[in-house]
């Protein structure tokens, strides 16, 4: 074949297509033994985040506001860590896509609904009072603004984030790979809320359970993790408000709340893909050079 043959020629000027070594497999090579690895090690940061909320009062409020947010956070880290043991993650992976909109509004109205539901029915049949569910306040208390301002950052901003993120994104993702969706499903409904003993009344594990599935269903059926994170900050500030007695405030705190929940999932997302996009080009560049 002459050297100026078309074909020749646009051999010599593509780089080369890396190889099915080299590409990323994504979510589908997270193997679910890691699981216990990231369900012990949240167990590990809500025991640390207990500790310093109970503790004998010799940490500065300032201090126990940073501590509580590195730890509310790093589930993410985790996740990140855990995901990359098996193969180099991008942001499809977490589900940080965007998801179809009618769709996924409809399905987290229902999802809403129903938890909402299913949780007045079953604290109204365990006699359970209104401010059950909310023992970082208890114990943080409400007085003051920048007690207010930990409860809004840990509560309804980076809690949502975290655990989705674990949870959804990471644990739910790995068993399906195992098992598929519900068996899946349904494990990590149960590790979500066992991680969430100590800080729930243990009659609230069931519907801490029930939630946790029905976010795996919602991630499922959407995908994407943007509804999930949501519906979580939704949750999460309706409690918070209920128990700092505000009206108005309300669809302020959940407004705000999931925008700021979303703009840094959204910014992860562009660091994850900018990140395996030079990883991508530095391998294609280092086969190039293989073959010239």
């Amino acid at each position: 074949m002459p050297a100026n043959h078309p074909s020749v020629s646009r051999s010599l000027s593509e780089p080369p297509a890396p190889d099915a070594s080299s590409q990323s497999l994504g979510a589908s090579a997270w193997k679910p033994r890691r699981v216990l690895i990231a369900f012990v090690a949240t167990i590990a940061l809500a025991l640390a985040g207990r500790a310093i909320v109970s503790g004998d009062g010799t940490w500065p409020l300032i201090g126990i506001a940073i501590a509580l947010m590195l730890l509310t956070v790093a589930p993410v880290g985790l996740a990140l860590l855990l995901a990359n043991m098996d193969a180099t993650p991008t942001a499809r992976d977490f589900g940080l896509v965007r998801p179809p909109l009618g769709r996924a509004i409809a399905l987290m109205f229902a999802v809403v609904i129903g938890v909402t539901a299913m949780f007045v029915l079953w604290s109204a049949a365990l006699g359970l009072d209104e401010d059950a569910g909310s023992p970082l306040a208890e114990r943080l208390g409400t007085e003051g603004t920048l007690n207010v301002l930990i409860l809004v950052m840990v509560l309804t901003v980076l809690g949502p984030l975290g655990e989705e993120f674990l949870f959804r994104g990471y644990i739910f993702r790995a068993l399906r790979n195992w098992r598929g969706v519900w068996p899946a499903a349904i494990t990590a409904g149960v590790l979500f809320a066992a991680t969430h003993i100590g800080w729930l009344p243990l009659a609230l594990a069931v519907t801490a359970t029930v939630f946790g599935i029905a976010m795996c269903l919602l991630y499922h059926w959407t995908g994407s993790l943007y509804p999930c994170i949501a519906v979580h900050t939704i949750g999460n500030s309706l409690a918070l408000g209920g128990v700092l007695n505000w009206t108005w405030q309300v669809p302020v705190l959940i407004a705000g709340s999931t925008l700021a929940a979303l703009a840094i999932c959204w910014l992860i997302a562009r660091r994850l893909d900018d990140a395996h996009l030079r990883r991508h080009s530095r391998r294609v560049g280092a086969q190039a050079g293989r073959v010239s």
